[in-house]
C-alpha cells in the first residue's frame, strides 16, 4: 500500500487574503477620516445657505420718521370772509411732519383780489402758512403794496379769512396820506384802514 500523497499548500493565497485585509483597512482607515469631514463640510454648506437666505429676505430697515413732503412753485388758492379771491404762491413749500396743517414757505408772496380794483400783494423771504386758520406770518424783507401805499417791514402776520395785516416790528413807507414810519401796525379793510403805534412819525402830503 503507497503512502498517502502529502500537498504541502502554496503560500500564494495566504499572502492574497493578507493584502486584502491590509487594502480593506485602509480603506476603512480613509472612510473614518473622509466620512466626518463630509458630514461637516454638508453641515457647513447648510448654515452658510441658511444664513445667506437669512440676510437675502431681511426687510430693508426704513427710518419711522416720515420725509417731509415738499413742493416745488406751489399755488395755493382760495377765499376770504368777504368772498375776495387770493393766491399764495412760494419757490418751494414743505410740510412740517410734526404738523401736517403747518406748512413752510420759501419766497411766500399773497396776492389779495387778484386782478381786482383792490388788489394787494403781500411778500417775504420766509413764511409759514397755518392752513387750520388761514393765517400766513412772513418774515425777512416783509413787503406789501397795494393800489395807493407800499410798505416794507421785518415780519407781518396776514390772515387770509379776513384781508387783515398785523406787526410788531418797525415798519416804513407810504400810504395815501403820505410817508409813514411806526414800531408796530396793522391793516385792515384792504389798506383803507392803518392804525400805527408806537413812535409813528408822518410826513402828510396835502396833494
Amino acid at each position: 500500500m503507497s503512502a498517502p500523497d502529502l500537498a504541502i499548500p502554496s503560500a500564494s493565497p495566504r499572502r492574497t487574503d493578507v493584502q486584502r485585509w491590509r487594502a480593506r483597512s485602509r480603506f476603512i482607515r480613509l472612510l473614518r477620516v473622509a466620512l466626518p469631514a463630509v458630514i461637516v463640510l454638508i453641515f457647513a454648506g447648510l448654515i452658510a445657505s441658511v444664513a445667506y437666505n437669512t440676510f437675502r429676505a431681511a426687510p430693508v430697515l426704513v427710518d419711522d420718521r416720515e420725509e417731509p413732503i415738499r413742493l416745488v412753485n406751489p399755488r395755493f388758492v382760495g377765499r376770504d370772509d368777504r368772498g375776495r379771491a387770493f393766491v399764495l404762491t412760494a419757490a418751494t413749500a414743505t410740510r412740517d411732519p410734526e404738523d401736517y396743517q403747518r406748512v413752510v414757505l420759501d419766497k411766500p408772496a399773497l396776492v389779495l383780489d387778484e386782478n381786482g380794483p383792490d388788489q394787494m400783494r403781500v411778500s417775504g423771504v420766509h413764511g409759514v402758512y397755518h392752513e387750520a386758520n388761514r393765517k400766513l406770518q412772513l418774515t425777512g424783507g416783509v413787503r406789501l403794496s397795494g393800489a395807493e401805499m407800499a410798505f416794507e417791514t421785518a415780519a407781518s402776520l396776514f390772515d387770509t379769512k379776513t384781508g387783515e395785516l398785523v406787526g410788531s416790528g418797525p415798519i416804513q413807507g407810504f400810504g395815501g396820506i403820505g410817508e409813514i414810519n411806526a414800531k408796530s401796525y396793522s391793516i385792515t379793510e384792504k389798506g383803507d384802514r392803518i392804525v400805527l403805534g408806537g413812535g409813528v412819525r408822518a410826513r402828510i402830503d396835502t396833494k
